[in-house]
């Protein structure tokens, strides 16, 4: 073996340890970067030189140390962890903003709520029942009547305003949902071509990650390596295959209430934040299961319906000051919590009498009143809506919190395995540091040899 073989192999060290120094480099700039995944220097030794030869009677030394490439400590399956993890989060997380609006939207308990403004109701008619025709307690009765009819139309509108909000939110997401898709197709296409020409396609590949990611988190997509590149499905329906892209399409649903129900997508999406407002878009189906909005809307529906129902009924028994029975308080053809209407104009359409009473007679409206503690009116039923709203919302806020407690877990998971340790890197920046001192200091040792051999042989006692 040559002399001048060890000035090779202090260049390899030289090499290898400054090729590792700027590797830990760019992980310590990258700490904070989003996505990052550390970065490590693979090096191997470079064997020895074969000997050959009639006076080959010993081994040779190896020639130093070679940078085989530079590693991304990536792990699939924490990142397919967190995948899934984050489709759960979006989901739930939808759900329970949603939820939680529609539970504000009720302003249960409060003195602007449905339930203070029945009572407000109730005790006019009582009020009406002491002073039968009189126009004070009859114009109270009526405007408290028009206050629960105004409110009813209210929560209505505003239901119809988070629908509609909804369902643009889901627009906006399709469309982020199919531009990230074609985004990591083209990814797949550079990555594959880099790796093929001996390129590094360490940075493209954490941005693939953070797409896909972001692909699971609005529709819990799956993805896993097929052929090279990444293959991003959507239940069984692929979403992106190497190149190429599938978009997702949106259809029907236009209003809430409207005759197409509600939107639908030509794929089976189960997770995500798609699935979220999915679920909150649904038709009622007259189990309580249906979309939560349209739900809420149909149980505003029912309230009204019934107020409508026991309401007229019960003044349709009494007789007004002219003396007319079987009439109406509400217009019984509008019956929903939009179109809820008071017939009645003054006191003298009450019907406040009973059958056979006379002009102060007022237990007609005493009889109304008493629907305020009737165990199937309105204000039973209505309790029962607001009691399953708060459960709903308060349910689907708890699964938030589990979801992104997972999800917290699992990102942790993965940035204690892939992300930048400022203590780990500092001390191999000590060690790459020291590897470089040590490949210069044999270099240097090399070159006096050499200038001994070179310079100095022959000359001693001259």
């Amino acid at each position: 073996m040559s002399t001048f073989s060890g000035l090779n192999t202090a260049m390899t060290g030289l090499n290898a340890a400054r090729m590792g120094l700027e590797t830990t480099g760019n992980n310590i700039i990258n700490v904070n970067t989003p996505g990052y995944t550390r970065q490590r220097a693979e090096l191997s030794a470079v064997g020895a030189l074969a000997s050959t030869g009639l006076i080959a009677t010993r081994p040779g030394l190896g020639q130093g140390v070679s940078v085989s490439g530079i590693a991304r400590l990536a792990d699939a399956h924490l990142g397919a962890r967190l995948n899934a993890t984050s489709g759960a989060v979006g989901q739930a997380d939808t759900r329970a903003a949603a939820l939680m609006d529609i539970e504000a939207t009720l302003r249960e308990p409060g003195e602007n709520g449905l339930s203070a403004l029945l009572g407000k109701f109730w005790n006019a008619w009582e009020g009406v029942a002491n002073q039968p025709g009189e126009a004070a307690p009859a114009t109270v009765l009526i405007s408290s009547a028009n206050d629960v009819a105004a409110r009813l139309s209210l929560m209505h509108g505003e239901l119809s305003d988070q629908w509609s909000a909804q369902r643009t939110a889901l627009d906006t997401m399709t469309s982020d949902l199919n531009s990230t898709a074609a985004r990591v197709a083209e990814l797949n296409g550079s990555i594959k071509s880099t790796i093929a020409a001996g390129g590094n396609a360490n940075e493209m590949l954490d941005q693939r990650a953070m797409l896909v990611n972001r692909l699971a988190e609005l529709s819990g997509a799956t993805s896993g390596e097929n052929a090279g590149t990444f293959e991003v499905k959507i239940g069984e329906k692929v979403l992106v295959s190497g190149t190429s892209s599938t978009p997702l399409t949106v259809a029907g649903g236009e209003a809430l209430g409207s005759p197409d129900g509600g939107p639908t997508v030509d794929f089976d999406v189960q997770g995500g934040r798609i699935a979220g407002a999915l679920s909150l878009l649904g038709l009622a189906n007259g189990t309580g299961t249906g979309g939560a909005i349209a739900e809420m809307a149909a149980s505003l529906d029912g309230v009204a319906e019934n107020l409508v129902e026991t309401v007229n009924a019960a003044h349709r028994q009494g007789t007004n000051a002219g003396g007319v029975t079987d009439t109406n308080f509400f217009d019984p053809n509008k019956t929903t919590a939009a179109s809820l209407s008071v017939l009645v104009g003054s006191a003298a359409e009450l019907a406040t009498r009973g059958e056979g009473g006379g002009k102060l007679d007022g237990s007609n409206a005493s009889l109304v009143a008493g629907l305020a503690t009737s165990k199937d009116g309105p204000d039973k039923q209505w309790s029962t809506v607001v009691v399953s709203a708060g459960l709903l919302a308060q349910a689907e806020a708890q699964q938030s919190v589990t979801a992104a407690l997972a999800h917290n877990a699992a990102a942790a998971q993965q940035q204690s395995a892939t992300g930048v340790s400022l203590d780990e890197e500092n001390v191999a920046l000590l060690a790459y540091q020291h590897a470089y001192q040590g490949a210069a200091r044999v270099m240097t040792a090399v070159d006096e040899m050499l200038d001994t051999l070179i310079n100095r042989t022959g000359i001693v006692g001259r």
